[in-house]
């Protein structure tokens, strides 16, 4: 392993840091793109975090705006958790969304989602994959004939085995696999370890190429990276790439792999994920792009390069303005999470026990959320709250005249400070963080001078699951009927 990590860091000097571009700041792990006329199309992993399936559009590979969700309502019926790996593609005029879910009562499954524009609406078909280890990171491909593919893995390391890369035959309407499967490929290299997922092919001259990602994709200890491998026949054999990993840490990311590749005026990129080598977990796996061009020996190889400056991490000023939720909140599968608006306010509805929440993205490690409070309004204890997920948050709740600060750590909630405050009919709550983890509240009646609820900082750093990252939300809790009552919510860096 000694070995295996210098000869990471030797690979990573020579990747300037201006050659990984971030494009979609905030945590979205395993990002898609596909050209849609002269328009950008985008989606990612959203896991349990709900809705599910962004999807952005952007003129330039660089500037993303979110337009919808693929499930923007409720989930797809048959499944209840881990939205991963959506893959956007277009042809003959239908977009169609390849997603892995968790199937209720089941394993991780593949399923497919259509629209006959991007925008939406999406009709789900179900699942079309349903391996008993688990079956994810799916890719539609054409043979040279137009025959119709599908691409996924098996996701037999949940269960300590290799992991074949299979492919089969899938009918036009997108409905069956036909025919039998045939390995591809599987983790073989040193540098693979347990795993090859996430894999994207093209086709350019006369081989086929296949990008895939390595190794632990996620958590503080990750160690992925992306690989090629070519064909001359999409059936195989399938040659790796001797020169493998080519997609290595470098500059300010580390652990870089599962993405998409593009084209953009006769060059060629490639959109995966990445974590901030600083803020790492804490704000999650971002969206890059990064150019690569082909060799004469018919290989591929990163380069250096921009289209752009990087994306800046943006504030977010919310004063609950008309009738829906701006499409950034996000709340937790396991919850059924219901509010109203109206009048310049957001209405959470209460839950019992850790209470009601959604949150937003971070997208910096150092950052400040404030939230004013109508407080002669609120029926339920309301919340300003870092989420890393349901059974793991640290909220300070303003009830009564009082602001209590509570920490659930896996599942378990203990009170940490408590402070009576002397409120008013708004009262403003304050939650400074440093570092992604190092966590201060305080307190306002007017929205401007601040008090502190407690002295020492809270530590914070248990919060991230293990494929997601924390977010800076709002908290509802009391009996059924109760509501917390905002009036704003802002997020600066």
């Amino acid at each position: 392993m000694r070995l295996f990590t210098a000869f990471f860091f030797a690979l990573a000097l020579n990747l300037s840091a201006h050659t990984q571009q971030l494009v979609l700041p905030g945590d979205y792990p395993d990002p898609s793109v596909v050209k849609i006329g002269d328009t950008y199309w985008a989606s990612a992993t959203t896991s349990n975090w709900f809705p599910a399936y962004p999807i952005l559009k952007s003129k330039d590979l660089v500037n993303w705006t979110t337009v919808t969700h693929v499930f923007p309502d409720k989930m797809p019926e048959w499944a209840d958790y881990y939205f991963w790996a959506p893959e956007i593609t277009y042809e003959n005029g239908k977009v169609y969304i390849y997603y892995s879910a968790h199937k209720r009562n089941g394993n991780l499954c593949i399923g497919i989602a259509s629209a006959d524009r991007p925008e939406g609406p999406y009709t789900d078909h179900g699942p079309i994959i349903c391996q008993e280890v688990g079956s994810i990171d799916a890719f539609p491909m054409r043979d040279k004939n137009g025959k119709l593919y599908m691409i996924w893995k098996e996701d037999a390391n949940s269960v300590g085995k290799p992991t074949p890369i299979w492919i089969q035959e899938l009918n036009e309407a997108r409905t069956a696999l036909t025919g039998e499967k045939k390995e591809l490929f599987r983790n073989e290299a040193p540098w693979e370890a347990n795993l090859v997922e996430g894999v994207s092919m093209m086709r350019h001259g006369d081989y086929y190429y296949a990008f895939y990602a390595g190794a632990g994709c996620c958590g503080a200890g990750c160690t992925y990276a992306g690989g090629v491998a070519r064909a001359k026949d999409l059936l195989g054999p399938w040659e790796k790439y001797n020169k493998n990993p080519v997609l290595i840490p470098g500059g300010d990311w580390i652990c870089p792999g599962h993405g998409t590749p593009i084209e953009k005026d006769g060059r060629y990129y490639f959109m995966y994920h990445a974590y901030d080598k600083n803020t790492n977990v804490f704000t999650g796996r971002q969206g890059l792009i990064m150019e690569f061009r082909f060799t004469p020996d018919g290989w591929i190889e990163f380069v250096p390069g921009r289209i752009s400056a990087d994306v800046a991490a943006q504030p977010v000023s919310d004063e609950f303005r008309g009738r829906t939720l701006s499409m950034d909140w996000q709340r937790t599968v396991f919850q059924n999470a219901t509010w109203s608006m109206g009048g310049g306010e957001l209405q959470l509805n209460a839950l019992p026990g850790i209470g009601a929440f959604m949150g937003q993205k971070i997208l910096k490690g150092d950052y400040t959320a404030t939230t004013a409070i109508r407080t002669k309004r609120s029926s339920a204890a309301a919340g300003l709250s870092a989420i890393g997920d349901e059974k793991n948050l640290i909220t300070a709740f303003l009830d009564n005249g009082v602001v209590t600060v509570m920490q659930v750590k896996d599942g378990k909630e203990t009170e940490l400070f408590r402070k009576p405050v002397a409120t008013k009919s708004k009262t403003w709550l304050r939650m400074q963080v440093t570092g992604g983890k190092s966590i201060r509240f305080l307190w306002s009646r007017n929205g401007k001078d601040f008090s502190p609820v407690h002295d020492q900082p809270i530590n914070a750093a248990y919060l991230p699951p293990w494929d997601r990252a924390v977010r800076a939300g709002l908290v509802s809790k009391g009996v059924a009927g109760t509501q917390a009552v905002f009036d704003r919510f802002n997020l600066k860096y």
